[in-house]
């Protein structure tokens, strides 16, 4: 897809999702527009690029890069968790949270395919 197109169906598809957001779970606009814009990143992305999140595994061979990277994924994957419980949130807080951290992460893996799809 060009990119003049992939930009207004990333923003159609990244502002459709906030609004679901916002309809459905939270009443906070500033933090839906937060996951609205990340993805409108991650939409840009898979439409300009043509890169999944499962096209590309990061791969160490280095016995201590292994351990900092499997370190970091445990680290991500409870640090929303940490968040809930810390701040307190509760029913469809919590998901919006996730959804959040989810499109995080997706966006850093989408952008990094396509810097290293970009580079060859």
């Amino acid at each position: 897809m060009s990119f003049k197109k992939s930009l207004p169906l990333a923003v159609l598809i990244g502002c459709c999702i906030g609004g679901g957001v916002y309809q459905y779970l939270l009443s906070d606009w500033f933090f839906v527009s937060s996951i609205a814009t990340i993805y409108i990143g991650v939409a840009y992305f898979i439409l300009a690029y043509d890169v999944t999140l499962l096209s590309e595994q990061f791969t160490f061979y280095d016995r201590y890069d292994r351990l900092g990277h499997a370190v970091g994924v445990f680290g991500l994957s409870i640090g929303p968790l940490a968040l809930i419980e810390y701040v307190g949130l509760q029913g469809s807080e919590v998901v919006g949270v996730l959804i959040w951290s989810v499109g995080i992460i997706a966006y850093f893996v989408l952008i990094s395919n396509a810097q290293s799809q970009q580079q060859q």
